[in-house]
């Protein structure tokens, strides 16, 4: 793997910041220099930072209508996604509803049997059951058929939603969403739990101010949606999850604490929680129920106040993780072959299969994205039209080329590294083709190679706590805001052992090649058999992130292996 080692930066008068030299630079690279930038991004401000709700376009006229079906006392159906962003978007407006006397109910759909976003049987369902107005949460923007088959029914629908605009979008009694050009505000790249919680910081801004304070409460699942979903962890995000972290590490909800005790997750006030304990522990638990049964368990679960039922969800919860990972494993070795075998000269790769599950299909997508570093679609074939989930680079917009190959595809919708899309199993070739010629065209000179961004090469007497507590003042780390990379050379392997279970993880203790007494603790997880062959003596260069690792109450530095390089 190449590594890119990012020119040092020249500044002047480093003492006026206060900072260690290494996190004033990382800092400048990211273009955040003068006083009032750095400390606006090491200490983010709630009361400060967040948008005004009512600068996004059609929230008035949303507040209002909410508030129309609160004095007529109207039934209201909140239709949700099955993902960890759509379950926690559900979750944050059932609360503020209740709140404020909404009878309201959610509907998550089976993402097996009735797929992304609305659907016709759903819509006429919700008629018969007396529904009155339907609010989408993490979906909705490309429903146009099934809102006007609700509008037609005498259902009024307000459509919150974060995914990319399309050229045409429902007729809906309103629509809510970041990226439309009418907001009068930057409003960010937020997640679909971002939105949803916009919307009931209006409404309580509206009908209720004394439960703005409230408000913060929920924040611990707008932390896990955002960051489950992958969007940029900058501006109003960055805030969000940074305060969602503080209040998921104090949580006093039954279904998490059950969650967290069932997947042996250690989160509390003594071990708080980031950004990779929800995008490694916490947001998979929640996605497995939609991937491989109903999403409805885990909305249930975090909604659940009673112990017994909560540990009995929880389990079941975990059951399905187990099971996703097992299958999750197998169509990624399955979408690999392939992709050794037909896609190895190309720089886009496709994989579809009768066998595929539609609920694994986008995960399975993201792990050989990432091992080959290119765009990945994975698509479950079935009678007539193909399923499939994309993953891309930074490099590609993937949404912005499918949009170029639409003609081909029955629906689709997404965001710019990850989309969904169903085509005709007549046109799937055809699709393919298009996508492969548009990719190529793009990338064309483009050297792809896999590439670790260095931010600094460190001397062993830059690693200490006064860099690693800088480091930390960062968080949550995440897109936009990558946890920072270094480098140590020349570095004598004086001990190693491989941990865990299966041993997967490669533990070293590192000294510097010099009269340095220095000892570094240095852990890989997951490393793959290439480094079965380091072994004590050798001398090697690591590229590393610099954390710290608690236990018992003390804490001690340590080396998270990135790469190694034995010279």
């Amino acid at each position: 793997m190449n590594w890119k080692v990012f020119p040092k930066i020249e500044i002047e008068k480093k003492e006026l910041y206060n900072l260690h030299p290494v996190a004033l630079e990382i800092l400048f690279r990211r273009g955040i220099k003068t006083q009032k930038e750095i400390e606006s991004f090491l200490h983010p401000d709630y009361e400060n930072d967040l948008s005004d709700p009512l600068e996004f376009f059609g929230m008035k006229k949303v507040v209002e209508r909410i508030g129309q079906a609160r004095e007529k006392k109207e039934k209201v159906l909140i239709f949700g996604d099955y993902d960890a962003d759509g379950i926690t978007a559900s979750l944050v407006l059932t609360q503020v509803l209740s709140w404020l006397g909404v009878e309201a109910q959610s509907y998550i759909p089976n993402k097996e049997l009735e797929g992304y976003g609305m659907n016709m049987a759903a819509v006429e369902k919700f008629s018969e059951e007396g529904i009155n107005l339907i609010i989408t949460v993490d979906c909705g923007i490309t429903s146009i058929a099934e809102v006007a088959r609700a509008k037609e029914l005498g259902m009024d629908v307000i459509i919150t939603d974060h995914h990319h605009v399309p050229e045409n979008i429902p007729l809906a009694y309103a629509v809510i969403n970041p990226k439309l050009k009418d907001n009068a505000c930057d409003c960010g790249d937020l997640a679909g739990v971002g939105v949803a919680f916009k919307l009931a910081q209006a409404l309580c801004g509206k009908f209720l101010p004394e439960k703005e304070d409230q408000l913060k409460w929920l924040l611990d699942l707008v932390a896990i949606g955002t960051v489950a979903d992958c969007v940029s962890l900058v501006g109003e995000n960055r805030t969000l999850v940074k305060y969602g972290l503080v209040v998921l590490s104090k949580t006093r909800r039954v279904g998490i604490l059950e969650l967290f005790k069932v997947g042996r997750i250690q989160i509390d006030e003594d071990n708080f929680p980031d950004t990779q304990k929800i995008s490694f522990q916490i947001a998979p638990r929640i996605n497995a129920a939609g991937r491989m049964d109903h999403a409805k368990i885990a909305f249930d679960l975090l909604l659940e106040n009673d112990p017994v039922r909560a540990r009995e969800m929880a389990l079941e919860v975990e059951a399905h993780n187990q099971n996703r990972q097992k299958i999750t494993k197998q169509v990624v070795d399955e979408a690999m072959a392939e992709a050794e075998e037909k896609f190895k000269n190309k720089k886009i790769i496709f994989s579809r299969s009768e066998h595929f599950p539609v609920g694994i299909v986008g995960l399975a997508a993201g792990r050989v994205a990432n091992k080959y570093n290119r765009p990945m679609g994975i698509f479950r074939k079935e009678k007539d039209v193909s399923i499939g989930s994309f993953r891309s680079i930074p490099l590609v917009d993937i949404i912005e080329v499918i949009g170029e190959c639409g003609e081909f595809l029955e629906k689709f919708g997404g965001h710019s590294q990850a989309a969904g899309v169903t085509v005709k199993n007549e046109n799937f070739d055809k699709f393919c083709a298009k996508m492969d010629r548009v990719i190529e065209k793009k990338l064309e000179g483009v050297d792809i190679s896999l590439e670790i961004k260095i931010d600094a090469e460190l001397s062993a007497e830059d690693i200490g706590f006064k860099l690693s507590d800088e480091i930390r003042r960062m968080e949550p780390f995440g897109q936009g805001n990558s946890e920072p990379v270094f480098a140590i050379r020349n570095m004598i392997v004086q001990d190693l052992k491989w941990v865990g279970n299966g041993e997967k993880h490669l533990k070293l203790f590192l000294r510097p090649d010099d009269d340095s007494p220095r000892i570094f603790e240095a852990i890989g997880f997951g490393m793959p058999d290439e480094f079965r062959t380091v072994k004590q003596g050798d001398k090697a260069d690591v590229a590393f992130n610099l954390q710290q690792d608690q236990w018992n109450g003390s804490k001690k530095l340590q080396l998270r292996i990135i790469d190694l390089k034995v010279l």
